[in-house]
């Protein structure tokens, strides 16, 4: 029994190992999780900053751009009032100077047109696209009227319409302008913290712009708010300042990576827990075969080495009978031979499958008990009482040796369990549904709670001298043998114990 005492404590201990290094790797594990999310927050944070600073830069970039609208509508303004006064003035010094001015717009496309829409004159026009129209229309109208024409008057009665472009160095700065916007875009979608991330109005009304997102999810603005409403619970936003817009908030999601780290301590110990579990059944399997080897080996050796002491024993027996030793002397040494048979009979057929054949349960426990109670102390009471209804019977299928067998090492088990203080022992069999049963109860010191599990294991007993071989023997032969079950029903310490047997009916038998 301190072998199972043994085992126990090792299981104890192996498990409080275990739960020391699942403690620890979870420890270990949500340090390194912490670590990466701050290292995430902290590049979402530079992030917003920079998007922030890119932002201002925009805004005053647009600005900037506006001013420069109005400076080109100036200057196309003093070219056309140039050009006006070319026409007028008859002061020298004064033509010069409008003359210069006319003649210095190298950056300005320009456009005179008269009253019936012809065009007159021609200035820093792409020839290459617009060739040489004489009239204002078709696509050189279409490009050249985005602003309103000046007006000119020539004081003949005639005005005169000026329509004109951005000049080539304002375009530039407006494709720029657009590059900026569009970068500025781009990094909001794209952003350099690689995770996804959603930014909101100040109250998370309206969705601003969007990034690492799937694309059913990024596509449908309601799903995104509710994906708002988790990244809240995940992380605080963060609120920057963008133009057009005011405050706004940037809510965002733990990456792939965080979220992996999260989980896989659980899937590693459930791979681990497997494989352990796996590897148990195969230990458990392969020791319980290395085990039934060692039974058979054993117990067909012994059946071997009881072989030659019987046949020297039913010798001696004729020859004391021939020299006329007392008959009931000689009859109670061949019940003991007879015993020392069926007991080699029994070792024999471990291993093997028994034959088993139709018997009445009754009829052999009757029997099996008639033999053990002359050799049992007269202290102990044993009776045998059967719970079936008048004229049935118990039919079952079985291997008597064996089963001779269960019963005998029950009742020495009782017999040892009362220690030579006397007692009673009770054996009852009956029926129970699609079972037989029988119950072995006695009165003995009884067995502790947590030993009812161990009971049965090869090495259990509670004597000081014995292998703890009988209860393993006793399972293996009703469940392996019989297909039935044997467990202990009830024990109590001081007051006794009960095991009881169940063995399946014949089909058709309603007995």
């Amino acid at each position: 029994m301190k072998i199972y005492t043994k085992k126990q404590h090792w299981k104890l201990w192996l498990a409080g190992f275990a739960v020391v290094i699942i403690g620890a790797s979870l420890w270990y594990t949500n340090v390194l999780v912490k670590t990466v999310s701050e290292e995430e927050r902290k590049k979402v944070e530079l992030w917003a900053e920079a998007v922030q600073k890119r932002a201002t830069l925009v805004k005053y970039t647009e600005k900037l751009f506006e001013r420069l609208k109005i400076e080109e509508r100036k200057r196309a303004e003093i070219w056309a009032q140039a050009i006006q006064n070319l026409g007028t003035t008859s002061d020298n010094d004064a033509l010069s100077f409008y003359l210069k001015v006319a003649s210095e717009n190298n950056t300005i496309p320009a456009i005179i047109v008269d009253q019936q829409n012809r065009i007159n004159y021609i200035n820093n026009v792409d020839s290459l696209k617009y060739g040489t129209p004489a009239e204002f229309t078709g696509l050189i109208k279409e490009d050249f009227s985005t602003y309103k024409p000046i007006v000119i008057y020539d004081g003949f009665s005639n005005n005169y319409y000026i329509y004109y472009q951005d000049s080539k160095v304002f375009t530039e700065l407006r494709d720029v302008l657009d590059n900026i916007i569009q970068s500025f875009i781009s990094e909001v979608v794209v952003n350099s913290a690689s995770v996804p991330v959603i930014v909101t109005d100040a109250n998370a009304k309206m969705i601003i712009a969007s990034g690492n997102l799937e694309s059913e999810i990024n596509s449908d603005t309601a799903a995104m708010k509710l994906l708002t409403i988790e990244m809240k619970a995940e992380n605080t936003p963060l609120q920057i300042e963008l133009p057009d817009y005011g405050k706004c908030l940037i809510y965002y999601k733990n990456s792939f990576l965080l979220t992996q780290l999260k989980f896989y301590p659980f899937v590693q110990f459930a791979v681990i827990a497997l494989f352990m579990m796996v590897a148990y059944f195969l230990f458990s399997f392969s020791r319980r075969a290395e085990q039934n080897r060692v039974w058979v080996g054993m117990s067909k050796e012994t059946a071997h080495q009881l072989g030659t002491p019987l046949s020297s024993l039913m010798a001696w027996m004729e020859i004391l009978r021939m020299k006329g030793i007392d008959e009931d002397t000689l009859s109670e040494i061949g019940k003991d031979v007879q015993r020392l048979e069926v007991i080699t009979e029994r070792f024999s057929k471990i291993g093997s499958i028994p034959e088993l054949q139709v018997n009445d349960l009754g009829i052999v426990l009757e029997e099996s008990v008639q033999y053990m109670m002359p050799r049992t102390s007269k202290k102990i009471q044993v009776k045998i009482h059967s719970e079936m209804l008048d004229n049935d019977r118990a039919i079952v299928q079985m291997n008597v040796p064996l089963f001779d067998w269960v019963i005998e090492n029950l009742i020495r088990n009782a017999i040892d369990a009362m220690e030579g203080q006397g007692g009673s022992l009770d054996i009852i069999f009956g029926d129970k549904g699609k079972w037989y049963f029988v119950d072995v109860s006695d009165t003995g010191k009884g067995i502790a709670s947590s030993k009812l599990k161990t009971v049965f294991e090869p090495g259990y007993t509670s004597k000081k001298r014995g292998w703890g071989l009988g209860l393993s023997l006793t399972k293996r032969i009703i469940e392996n043998y019989h297909q039935g079950r044997i467990f202990v029903k009830k024990s109590e310490l001081g007051k006794g114990t009960t095991f009881r047997i169940l063995l399946p009916k014949q089909e058709g038998n309603s007995n």
